[in-house]
């Protein structure tokens, strides 16, 4: 050990010495996984209640008017309370889709964002999600050994027998 100016002993080798290499970029504010996630959570609510919100929601002029719309539509208001404003602007916006479906994902995707980033970049954010797990690995096919009453021994096909195309009960898998 060796002593520092003030007299204090300090260890010879730190603990943290080895700190993981920091990322290249500007680092990361918000989790993308939750966004997409919350704006999943979004689009689940919307979708229930769209019928009997977007009539009122399509013809407000007013953050009033936004609020007394999902209060009428919504018991989960309370989450769309702090995005007020940014529905508002939404729906003014002259990229609102027209139609039902589009309009719900459009506006759960852009309020997803919660307000720590903006509504393109949290629809961005969602899209890049999406892509990244449709990119994910899943199995595209799997194999049977098979043994069939006609005789057959060997792969299956398709879940089936390759000579006689007798099907493998759910059962067995």
């Amino acid at each position: 050990m060796t002593r520092d100016r003030n007299g204090e002993k300090t260890p010879q080798k730190r603990l943290d010495t080895l700190l993981p290499k920091r990322r290249r970029g500007r680092p990361q504010t918000v989790v993308p996984s939750a966004i997409k996630g919350r704006a999943d959570n979004y689009q689940g609510i919307l979708d229930h209640v769209w019928n009997e919100l977007w009539p009122s929601l399509s013809v407000a002029q007013s953050e009033e008017d936004v609020v007394n719309a999902l209060k009428k539509a919504l018991e989960y208001e309370a989450q769309f309370t702090p995005s007020v404003p940014l529905i508002l602007r939404l729906l003014k916006d002259p990229k609102f889709p027209k139609r039902r479906q589009a309009q719900i994902r459009f506006l759960a995707d852009s309020i997803a964002g919660g307000g720590t980033v903006t509504a393109r970049r949290s629809r961005d954010i969602c899209a890049e999600e999406r892509a990244r797990e449709k990119r994910t690995h899943h199995i595209i096919r799997s194999e049977f050994y098979v043994e069939c009453s006609c005789g057959y021994e060997g792969p299956s096909l398709d879940r089936a027998c390759r000579k006689c195309g007798a099907a493998i009960s759910e059962d067995w898998i």
